[in-house]
């Protein structure tokens, strides 16, 4: 089961050339699970043929106020009735216009008008008619009506000109629709996740450092902005692309991902320390690249700060969770590791077994006892570590 099987969602499309990402959109959609209604402006016809979102909706695709294939001509009520979300892609600044004013001169403004559920806007325009005053007046009126507002990114634009006002890409409007349909358990929340390995210099060219990956970091993040939550990823150096909806700073050693944490912890409400961080560090590395030798070489290490003990141990901590990978007696370790943090919520595996990989097995840790989530991919794991995180939370 995905996490959009059986949403419903209203797919509005107005005139622009980004109506060509959202036949890829609606196909990501409906692969999904969810159930696409699809409504055009009669503008986004020059751009798109019904017939291709009818094709990749599997429904028919409305346009006219008047249609009598609806009751009683009442498409602005009946089509939106029963949505778990309205998403216009793209939206012009036409459309963007009408909302902010709440004009309703064709089926798709009218039924956006009349609606009882959540409406998002993915805008899609030049650059320069992006920038306007007047169209920037018109988002911020409604981000204040509670329109969520996807986008836009920045790049090359179909007119030649390049900056801000390209729609986003069809996985990253997906990502974006399953953020905005996910319950809110941590609304109001404040989450630091940090995530990756660190890497320590020996020189300038060497270093040490630890197996990661950064996936179950990213995943842990991402479903914490899923749930509601305000939420920054301290990163070591990964290869993977920031979650949706979450902030981000890439540090590279453990210094530094103290450094980043440590600032943030009066800002902090829930604290998850996914990241493999180095234990130690190379006592004095050298400024340039050591000449290889004939005999050994010998490397004094120390310590590095303890960025979950340290948090944990503030006057007035966050809700702290730790990760533990271990490679041998999972149980005795992550308990031992859970009661010499002082933490309230361990997750705890078998490094073998999960690095590099999509899926995970995890086992949590606290005072209730072990709680096995079973293997699944790595997204899936991190939305139930964040459930587990939701319930332990006190409540006002």
């Amino acid at each position: 089961m995905t996490e959009l099987e059986g949403k419903r969602i209203l797919l509005g499309v107005t005139g622009g050339i980004a109506a060509y990402k959202t036949a890829e959109f609606a196909r990501l959609l409906v692969k999904a699970g969810a159930d696409v209604q699809v409504v055009m402006t009669a503008a986004a016809g020059g751009f798109i043929t019904p017939a291709t979102l009818q094709a990749l909706s599997g429904k028919p695709v409305f346009t006219d106020m008047w249609d009598d294939r609806v009751p009683n001509n009442m498409g602005h009520i009946e089509l939106s009735r029963g949505r778990d979300l309205i998403l216009v892609a793209p939206a012009t600044a036409d459309f963007l216009a009408k909302l902010a004013h709440g004009l309703a001169d064709d089926l798709l403004s009218t039924l956006c008008l009349a609606r009882r559920c959540p409406l998002a806007v993915a805008p899609a325009m030049n650059v320069e008619m992006w920038s306007r005053a007047a169209t920037q007046r018109n988002v911020v009126q409604l981000r204040a009506d509670g329109v969520l507002v996807l986008g836009p990114a920045s790049g090359e634009q179909a007119c030649g000109e390049t900056g801000l006002g390209r729609m986003l890409e069809a996985a990253d409007l997906y990502a974006e629709t399953v953020i905005a349909l996910a319950p809110k358990i941590l609304k109001g929340k404040r989450v630091l996740v940090t995530a990756g390995p660190t890497y320590e210099p020996i020189d300038t060219v060497r270093g040490i450092t630890n197996r990661s990956s950064g996936k179950m970091g990213y995943a842990v993040a991402q479903a914490a902005a899923e749930a509601g939550a305000e939420v920054m990823l301290v990163s070591g150096q990964t290869a993977l692309p920031s979650p949706a909806g979450v902030a981000r700073i890439d540090v590279i050693t453990a210094r530094e991902m103290f450094d980043a944490v440590m600032t943030r912890a009066k800002q902090t409400d829930v604290f998850i320390a996914v990241a493999a961080v180095a234990d130690y560090h190379v006592l004095e590395a050298k400024p340039h690249k050591i000449k290889r030798g004939d005999g050994n070489m010998n490397l004094e290490l120390a310590p590095n700060p303890d960025i979950l003990g340290k948090m944990a141990a503030l006057p007035k901590p966050p809700f702290c969770v730790g990760f533990a990978a271990e490679t041998e007696n999972l149980k005795a370790y992550a308990q031992a590791k859970r009661s010499k943090k002082k933490i309230p919520l361990l997750a705890a595996n078998l490094a073998q077994e999960a690095f590099g990989r999509d899926d995970n097995a995890l086992t949590l840790f606290d005072d209730a006892g072990e709680h096995v989530l079973a293997r699944a991919p790595k997204i899936v794991l991190a939305r139930q570590l964040i459930a587990h995180i939701a319930k332990m939370l006190p409540r006002k």
